[in-house]
């Protein structure tokens, strides 16, 4: 476990915040936020430290031995950050996605336009492997964004399994968690249990991502281990498989209404030119390069770090 100050957790808790904003927009992934601010293998390494073996560490070494062994200081900062962001924000992104939906899009697209570049750099040997897997985790992201809307659903163990579903998603770059849960049919029940602090749905949720979170943490930790590259090629393809779905401008061919909610269940991309409505050119473009550096301001100052 590294040793930090109080003002690294403060940092991480920021980078949770991000985490968290990303995860409630359908189309953004909370992953590919923790990959380019830095903390994205160690997180996947302190989850994978949580198992059943932790009750003998406390029984034979303490409380504080087992907190040490899981990283508790780094991933208590880090969930503290998305519970925050989650609950403080959540409603405001829904607002931008109701009113400002291209500037919102823009600004994501930019963001994760740069992430491509700041993944795949990290592939230190490229070979018709990593090409190969690069292709493949392309075609299956842009598959995943084509599926459509399912009916809202509100069963208990139906949310305990989305749950775990979506978390899976939240922890890999370029797949959404929140887009996830739009097609499981789950996203505005979540929401609005956010919203109006529904304990029940929400600890049910929470119970089926801590089980989704601990179970595919060891897949990705034993991926790292002994496939990196392919690992990372294969991220890299589920982050520009998704640029379909973040793309500002579309044309909306379908819409459900869930209660007072209305999901969109079919569009197609469409040219700046082609959107019906103001397209907001000129400031969606700044808001792209805007998300575009931001990447590369958050490497340099890891960097530095």
């Amino acid at each position: 476990m590294q040793v930090r100050r109080l003002a690294d957790y403060i940092i991480i808790t920021l980078k949770g915040m991000a985490m968290g904003a990303a995860d409630v927009v359908p189309g953004v992934s909370g992953g590919t936020i923790a990959f380019i601010s830095g903390i994205y293998e160690e997180l996947i390494s302190s989850i994978n430290t949580i198992n059943p073996s932790l009750i003998q560490v406390v029984r034979k070494e303490g409380i504080k031995s087992a907190w040490n062994k899981i990283n508790g200081n780094f991933l208590l900062s880090l969930f503290l950050g998305i519970f925050i962001s989650v609950l403080s924000l959540a409603k405001f992104l829904s607002w931008l996605l109701d009113n400002k939906p291209v500037l919102l899009w823009s600004f994501f697209f930019g963001l994760v336009l740069a992430s491509i570049f700041f993944v795949g750099k990290e592939i230190t040997r490229w070979t018709l492997g990593t090409v190969v897997i690069l292709i493949f985790g392309t075609a299956l992201a842009y598959f995943i964004t084509e599926l459509p809307a399912s009916e809202n659903i509100d069963s208990l163990p139906y949310l305990f399994m989305s749950g775990a579903l979506a978390i899976c998603a939240m922890i890999l770059p370029g797949i959404s968690g929140a887009f996830i849960l739009v097609l499981l049919g789950s996203y505005k029940t979540i929401l609005d249990a956010v919203h109006e602090r529904d304990i029940k749905i929400i600890l049910t949720v929470g119970l089926g991502a801590i089980l989704g979170l601990l179970s595919f943490a060891r897949l990705l930790k034993w991926m790292f281990s002994h496939y990196k590259n392919l690992t990372l090629a294969l991220l890299t393809g589920f982050i520009l498989g998704s640029l379909n779905k973040i793309w500002p401008w579309k044309k909306v061919l379908e819409t459900k209404t869930f209660g007072d909610k209305t999901i969109v269940v079919d569009d197609i991309n469409v040219w700046p030119s082609a959107f019906e409505g103001d397209n907001q050119l000129i400031l969606a473009i700044i808001l792209a390069i805007i998300g575009f550096s931001l990447i590369f301001i958050l490497e340099r100052v890891a960097s530095k770090k």
